[in-house]
């Protein structure tokens, strides 16, 4: 398809699509789910552009644009904002915001125009409001000619409430003709099976560290040897890659170290503190984050003891070598599993503090399992 060469990968998003889109069997819902920072959004951009593919020049320029820049009344871009003060259901998304809120959203949405791969971060902005959803029936309300095909692209889905969702669910039941929905989300669990029944999901992919490597010093301008470095620990994730890169990648690797050496020398106060300095917004995704390079860590265990040297932490090699020499013989593959099942914890709303606590004292069991 025309647009197709503006998203890097996911072959087989962009396969489904392609044949729905030539069999003219395009349903009107979409549930984009995968990894955030992997190009959902990108993809939804560019498949909407081949809807115009085939318009006079006039409209085709004109709906392109619009499209580009998320402007009505070709797009309804919704994502999750903060709540104004002494705001209620009944109110607009942005009548009850601040002048400050508002210009915060319109230099993230701006931000996010200029670059599809870009994570919108409002302060205190956690949910996708009901008044938000609310909207969508008044967008749908009114048709042009000139544009018979429309849009409304939810970012993060999963951030709506049972609420929101079910408001959303009267809008995906009977939407006018040439309306198109896509959800895009991380969590597709955590949406409402009415909804999900009533969408075709496609599933995205992590990208590969040369792709992540490009769109990096391409789209973020970041310094290739930096770039290179964030690629390799963002596990295909061009959010997680920049998260990296805004918080000091070496310094996370070394806070990372410090935190096993600190839990398997049994220094338990010191590596906990550790591990709060290094979660730098104290939340649940932090913690996921530093579990997951502990992840990668022990998996650079395993790659020694099958004499395999190209490490992820190859910088820190020598803790890699003394540990594997003094516990040869621990079962890396239980703490994984038991560290895989503590990142899912990370899910359920429980105290921070237990699960620091819960990641200390599986990682010092290591040791004594030998």
């Amino acid at each position: 398809m025309e647009f197709w060469e503006s998203v890097p990968e996911q072959k087989k998003a962009k396969e489904i699509l392609n044949i729905l889109f030539q069999n003219r069997r395009v349903p009107h819902a979409f549930i984009f789910s995968g990894p955030d920072g992997v190009g959902k959004f990108n993809t939804a951009l560019q498949f909407c552009k081949n809807f115009y593919s085939t318009s006079d020049k006039d409209i085709f320029d004109n709906a392109i644009r619009k499209i580009n820049s998320l402007q009505e009344p070709l797009v309804k871009y919704i994502c999750a904002l903060p709540r104004g003060k002494g705001e209620e259901a009944e109110f607009s998304s942005f009548e009850k915001l601040t002048s400050d809120q508002l210009e915060a959203y319109q230099n993230e949405i701006q931000k996010k125009i200029n670059n599809p791969y870009y994570k919108i971060e409002i302060e205190n902005a956690n949910t996708i409001k009901i008044s938000s959803i609310r909207d969508i029936k008044k967008f749908m309300s009114t048709t042009y000619d000139e544009y018979p095909y429309q849009f409304i692209i939810i970012d993060n889905a999963d951030l709506m409430n049972e609420q929101s969702q079910n408001a959303l669910l009267k809008s995906l039941e009977e939407p006018p003709e040439g309306y198109f929905f896509f959800l895009l989300t991380s969590k597709k669990e955590k949406l409402l099976q009415t909804i999900i029944s009533r969408c075709w999901n496609i599933e995205f992919d992590p990208l590969t560290n040369e792709t992540i490597k490009n769109i990096l010093i391409n789209k973020f301008n970041i310094e290739p040897v930096i770039a290179e470095k964030a690629a390799l620990f963002s596990e295909g994730s061009i959010h997680t890659a920049i998260f990296l890169i805004d918080h000091d990648i070496s310094r996370i690797l070394e806070n990372v170290i410090s935190i096993l050496r600190y839990s398997f020398g049994r220094r338990f106060y010191s590596a906990y503190k550790e591990l709060n300095d290094c979660l730098s917004n104290q939340s649940e995704d932090d913690l996921k984050l530093i579990i997951r390079l502990i992840k990668i860590w022990l998996n650079d265990i395993l790659k020694k003891r099958f004499s395999i040297s190209n490490y992820y932490f190859n910088e820190f090699k020598d803790t890699i070598e003394k540990f594997d020499n003094k516990y040869g013989d621990s079962r890396v593959d239980v703490l994984f599993m038991k560290l895989s099942n503590l990142e899912e914890k990370c899910d359920m709303n429980l105290n921070l503090n237990v699960l620091i606590l819960n990641l200390i004292f599986e990682l010092r069991g290591l040791t004594l399992r030998n």
